[in-house]
């Protein structure tokens, strides 16, 4: 496989937000500052208060930004009744590790989210951010939701050669961006660096983890579900059959009734008002 450049990436990303099929309307939307100059931006489905959600958007660490998960993001308020807080965290390679998981953490410390939700490389940025601020003592939100997350940036789950080509999430893709965000292999096998590889995950909020049966991704989200539940953590686990990596993005029927399922899951473990 060839990469295509990070412009490319970019512009490309960008382009498919413009052709994306719009979210549903709500009462509020609005980009706000964040802290330590963070773009955010703010949906609320009513007038009303309701429960807030970090969303942290998908896109290998290199790319992607609040546009291309605007409708993801919308769906989420409406199905969920929250409001979201969509996070424009810095990319890699420019920003490489630890940065996002900083620009995550902080905005989880400002906002008090009461839960934190994130597909793909979002998903990796929530969980992480979430084991930042337990080792460092500080609040956690009640839930997060992670969607086709990484967790294990040595790459050496079955599913990365066995879904790794043919299923629009190329291995050699997921090497190339891993290296974009870890440039030292070394690192990339910290347990400071991949969640999977956490001596201990007790003390974490409950957590919901979809995977997909087409997603070179797959094994290491299953994997980090079981490690979850073995510590004690709340866990609601599914692996989507027929379904490849990206699919909360997509507006097939297949995907779309995925995607309601993970909502109406993400709602079970949602503070109750």
């Amino acid at each position: 496989m060839t990469v295509p450049s990070l412009h490319e990436l970019r512009e490309n990303s960008r382009k498919r937000a413009g052709l994306r099929l719009r979210g549903p309307e709500l009462t509020h939307v609005a980009d706000v500052a964040g802290p330590g100059g963070l773009t955010l931006r703010h949906y609320r489905p009513s007038e009303e208060r309701r429960p807030l959600v970090v969303f942290v958007h998908g896109g290998a660490w290199v790319f992607c930004d609040l546009d291309t998960h605007d409708r993801t993001c919308r769906r989420l308020a409406r199905a969920c009744d929250v409001e979201v807080l969509a996070v424009d965290y810095r990319l890699a390679p420019e920003h490489p590790y630890p940065a996002a998981i900083e620009d995550v953490a902080e905005v989880i410390r400002w906002a008090r989210p009461d839960a934190v939700a994130g597909d793909s490389a979002g998903g990796y940025l929530a969980t992480m951010a979430c084991l930042f601020l337990r080792d460092a003592g500080e609040p956690l939100p009640a839930a997060q939701a992670l969607i086709c997350p990484n967790t294990d940036l040595t790459l050496s789950q079955p599913s990365i050669e066995e879904k790794g080509a043919g299923h629009g999430l190329d291995a050699d893709f997921v090497a190339w961006s891993t290296e974009q965000w870890v440039p030292d292999p070394v690192l990339r096998a910290d347990p400071r660096v991949s969640p999977l590889l956490v001596p201990d995950l007790t003390g974490l909020p409950s957590a919901l983890v979809v995977t997909a049966e087409h997603d070179a991704l797959r094994d290491e989200g299953d994997a980090y579900a079981r490690r979850l539940a073995e510590a004690g953590v709340r866990v609601i686990h599914r692996q989507e059959p027929g379904l490849a990596h990206g699919f909360v993005q997509n507006a097939d029927p297949e995907s779309e009734a995925a995607t309601d399922r993970l909502f109406a899951d993400f709602r079970r473990l949602l503070p109750q008002t």
